[in-house]
């Protein structure tokens, strides 16, 4: 099942959250920016590739605002989340290359008619000379907070139509600021019939049955599930009590809105207690600057290898961080001794389990330094969820990517923010999150989400099983010299003691070999999707550390980080089916070493 260079993953999605990489080599071009994978790319994980409609609507912003010769431009959902970039891009050239980075904000024109709401959105630009790209590339990749394909979809279509205009242009006298809805701008039936004809070249008859449907039915079919404001509202609460852990039951949004199923993950906790994001890194990004805000500008600790992305953040956005990069007592060991000796830090940010080795952090130590010495404890949880492990009772905060195995489908990006009812900076947490959390998560991604997260427990119940059964066909074969999947972690005792009581081992793990040829041969062979990513309905696999680190491979060697490692997430397939595909693979492992 080779797959193209550079579609989507899955196939004909148009808001895919992976691409296909389906060769080690491919992989190493693309890190390499080679002409032969790159100019092949349809698509790319978001944070790291801009969806071609949004580049669309960069350059459409451009044209009208800037010069398309020499002016590129950076697309975010809010005002806030603009000037973050803005800020940043001025901290890395001249005063005199600054000038002409600018934020350029956009709101409702005034033929935008004003009933029959269905959705509402904003849009700022920074545009900047094309020589910062890399710069501005750095906060759309850290950061998390640029807009999503589906917003920028819609975005594009309303400025086309001109629903949507630069600021200045507006009638109104009013700026940005002090509109009290933040540049939000208000759609129609008659937007909606607009877009129809956008996207299908020609309007739906208006007083017409087509297919046995009138046409308020086929538009409320077409959009309006996905585009209701109300609809969006309700997505969007449901899935926060399902992060909640009030929510488990497999059950329509309205059903979804009634149900409380259980106590919760941690004693008191509520759906207020958890703040949506567009992203993971999101999530991460403002949980720490949250804590900047409501503790003051400390330094930050990264305990464990982490997600690249987590150590950047900490490193380019607060005033430092000190890395454990292996996580180990001993590097506990050391934190302790500079808190003895009067350290003093904003929090702590860690991985359970940590990606690829996963490793399980000492938590309970964890916390007992943290309620000692006053730091708090922010914990990513995407990699086992909180099906699995409960972190919540360790930490102020947990963080995770929605992206992953919550939705699954691979086509909807979100992440969330959880606040432990029961830590000690509760009440700060709660009313600087009060003061300073924008909802900027698209509504359509929302509804997507929902939907994709309602059977997440049969999900888990499933790939945990076929996980453990594919590992230990793993851990058995001589072919193979190390299976890391916290069952077999040196860890396990600490994973061991999160777990919940139906709790399991989660779907991701990585395999190494004794060569680096062993290694490319069981990658290209094994049957599988390929690509970024992991907590797919699908098994998908990458070379990891050459796709996160390929330009830092003797640093994550340093940390036992194997530059040649395979990681593998499993998904739903029969159980006897992927064996038997990985079988092909340590046969083709066999042949490389002979």
């Amino acid at each position: 099942m080779l797959q193209a260079i550079g579609g989507p993953v899955p196939p004909n999605t148009d808001h895919a959250v992976s691409v296909s990489l389906p060769t080690w080599r491919a992989t190493v071009g693309y890190e390499e920016g080679a002409d032969w994978v790159v100019s092949k790319m349809q698509c790319g994980y978001p944070r790291f590739f801009v969806h071609p409609r949004i580049q669309q609507l960069a350059q459409e912003i451009v044209r009208r605002v800037g010069n398309p010769e020499s002016e590129t431009a950076t697309l975010f959902a809010s005002l806030k989340t603009a000037r973050i970039c803005h800020t940043f891009i001025l901290s890395k050239v001249s005063p005199e290359e600054a000038q002409n980075v600018r934020v350029v904000s956009f709101v409702p024109s005034q033929q935008t008619e004003e009933e029959s709401t269905t959705i509402t959105s904003s849009l700022v630009a920074v545009v900047y000379q094309k020589e910062f790209a890399p710069i501005a590339k750095q906060v759309w990749q850290h950061t998390g907070n640029g807009i999503s394909s589906r917003r920028g979809e819609f975005c594009l279509r309303a400025l086309e139509d001109g629903f949507l205009v630069e600021e200045q242009k507006s009638t109104t006298s009013e700026t940005l600021s002090q509109r009290p809805w933040q540049g939000i701008f208000e759609w129609n039936l008659a937007w909606l019939l607009r877009l129809y004809s956008h996207t299908h070249g020609h309007p739906p008859a208006t007083n017409r049955v087509e297919d046995g449907r009138d046409n308020a039915q086929f538009i409320e079919e077409r959009f309006g599930r996905n585009l209701s404001t109300k609809l969006a509202d309700q997505a969007k609460l449901a899935v926060r009590k399902r992060i909640a852990g009030v929510l488990t039951a497999d059950v329509e949004l309205p059903e979804a809105l009634e149900t409380s199923s259980s106590e919760g993950r941690v004693s008191g906790i509520s759906e207020n207690d958890v703040l949506l994001y567009p992203s993971g890194m999101s999530a991460i990004f403002n949980s720490h600057q949250t804590l900047m805000s409501a503790r003051g500008p400390l330094k930050s600790i990264c305990f464990g290898f982490p997600y690249t992305d987590t150590l950047k953040t900490l490193q380019k956005w607060g005033p430092g961080c000190l890395f454990y990069g292996h996580g180990s007592s001993e590097d506990l060991d050391d934190l302790e001794a500079r808190l003895k000796n009067g350290e003093r830090f904003l929090g702590l940010f860690t991985e359970a389990p940590g990606n690829p080795l996963l490793r399980t952090p000492d938590l309970v130590r964890i916390k007992a330094l943290a309620d000692q010495y006053d730091f708090a404890v922010v914990v990513d949880e995407t990699i086992s969820n909180f099906l699995n492990i409960n972190v919540l009772r360790y930490a102020d905060i947990v963080v995770s990517s929605l992206t992953k195995i919550f939705s699954g489908d691979s086509n909807v990006m979100g992440g969330s923010a959880v606040l432990n009812p029961q830590g000690r900076y509760y009440k700060l947490l709660q009313d600087t999150f009060g003061r300073e959390f924008e909802d900027i998560y698209w509504a359509e991604d929302a509804v997507f989400l929902e939907r994709n997260s309602r059977d997440f427990v049969a999900r888990i119940e499933q790939i945990n099983l076929t996980t453990e059964d594919i590992t230990a066909m793993l851990k058995a074969s001589p072919l193979v010299k190390d299976v890391y999947y916290p069952k077999y972690s040196p860890t396990r005792p600490l994973y061991d003691s999160l777990r919940t009581p139906n709790g399991g081992y989660g779907g991701l793990f990585s395999v190494t070999f004794h060569s680096t040829e062993e290694s490319i041969a069981f990658f290209d062979t094994l049957e599988v999707f390929k690509g970024p990513s992991l907590g797919t309905n699908f098994t998908l696999s990458s070379p990891y550390v050459v796709l996160a680190h390929y330009l830092e491979l003797d640093w994550a060697r340093s940390f036992n980080v194997d530059p040649d490692l395979v990681r593998i997430s499993v998904g739903l397939e029969e159980v006897s089916d992927l064996r038997s595909r990985v079988q092909r693979a340590l046969d083709a492992v066999e042949k490389a070493k002979k």
